[in-house]
């Protein structure tokens, strides 16, 4: 258990923000032991993180990286490095440039959290909270502006983020998380809010939207022909006129799907390339 606050400090307010209901449990449980921090809410959704952070920021967030719609670092992009609480990232792998999570602001902790691991986190973010904290008071013109360690960690790993071509794919599934190479992924297909991976024989549902995970899916690699669908151009074997200008896109395993409208340039683009 951490030492109780000394003189007049109050305790650290914390967000827990994970897509899972087990893992916010989990989380809240190992933090009730401690004395100088408070669980002030918790977000099941990137989006609603986004509007907690805005409406009522915590002093420290304790943030997953993969959730669907909007990832953890997606959450840092809309609500802005600059005025961003100090983070505790929470990821299933790291697969991200660590260097970035190890600045002095910042934290991460690999999935599944383990009650030391937690408790060496929290202390340094405890630290951090009440250092920015008082540093704010010093400056009260400054309005909403982290301190440079903070921000600067955060604009890098965004950066790195960004320049990174992912070499797998983080799939929740059951609780698991599943590591993909997206060159095993056959196609990919909308099913409401939900996406189903075809890999060979296999399908893994998670909830996504396709829009997202194009970007982050291999762009020389995967090409969206429809609304509804993503393939991996190595796995087309044939290509077939349809209706109205459109295709009937035919992968190895013999399965057919037809292109939409608005992707016909696309597919134009590849059949220029590859002739």
């Amino acid at each position: 258990m951490s030492a109780p606050p000394t003189g007049t400090e109050r305790r650290v307010r914390v967000l827990v923000v994970d897509d899972e209901p087990l893992a916010r449990a989990h989380l809240r449980a190992l933090l009730a032991a401690r004395d100088d921090v408070e669980v002030v809410g918790e977000c099941g959704d990137g989006r609603s993180a986004v509007e907690r952070l805005r409406d009522d920021p915590p002093d420290v967030v304790l943030l997953d990286i993969h959730m669907p719609e909007l990832s953890g670092l997606d959450v840092v992009r809309e609500v802005g490095a600059d005025r961003m609480p100090t983070v505790v990232f929470v990821t299933a792998h790291d697969d991200y440039a660590l260097e970035a999570f190890e600045a002095q602001a910042l934290d991460y902790i690999v999935k599944p959290v383990e009650r030391e691991r937690l408790a060496a986190a929290m202390d340094r973010a405890v630290r951090l909270a009440r250092r920015e904290a008082r540093e704010s008071s010093a400056a009260p013109d400054v309005p909403g502006e982290q301190p440079a360690g903070q921000a600067a960690a955060l604009h890098r790993l965004l950066a790195d983020a960004a320049a990174a071509r992912p070499d797998r794919i983080a799939i929740k599934i059951e609780g698991r998380v599943l590591l993909v190479r997206p060159a095993d992924i056959d196609w990919v297909e909308a099913a409401d809010d939900c996406v189903r991976f075809h890999v060979g024989r296999a399908v893994y549902e998670q909830r996504d939207t396709l829009s997202r995970l194009e970007q982050r899916l291999p762009a020389g690699q995967f090409l969206r022909i429809h609304r509804s669908a993503i393939v991996n151009v190595d796995r087309i074997r044939e290509l077939q006129p349809w209706f109205q200008g459109d295709w009937v896109v035919i992968l190895a395993d013999g399965t057919k799907l037809t292109t939409g409208r608005s992707y016909r340039p696309r597919l134009k683009a590849l059949i220029d390339g590859s002739a």
